[in-house]
């Protein structure tokens, strides 16, 4: 399922809820997370950080920023977590979630 926003717009935050193979929540205590988002074409777009919002639930958020959304189009997303003993893993661990910026009509 893919997360629509409008361009240029800054609201709503994108939020994931992070699981395991089985579904589960993964715990992000003293975790912390990025987000790396490319278009189609491989281009990056955005690398940031990301806020975890409810760790033991696996909750994480990204607040748009001025420029992230101001090219129309499809993008592929992925979120980098790095625990506290310095492991890193990446969900969705098999493809990727998806972003749409829908253009403005003005």
């Amino acid at each position: 399922m893919a997360f629509y926003i409008k361009q240029n717009d800054t609201s709503p935050s994108l939020s994931a809820t992070l699981t395991d193979y089985n579904g589960n929540a993964v715990n992000l205590t003293g975790a912390s997370a990025k987000m790396h988002m490319k278009d189609q074409g491989g281009t990056l777009k955005v690398n940031a950080a990301m806020t975890v919002t409810d760790a033991d639930a696996g909750i994480i958020k990204y607040d748009w920023q001025s420029g992230d959304t101001d090219t129309v189009g499809s993008y592929n997303v992925e979120f980098q977590v790095t625990y506290s003993d310095s492991s890193i893993e990446t969900f969705p661990n098999h493809g990727y979630e998806v972003v749409v910026v829908v253009g403005e009509l003005n």
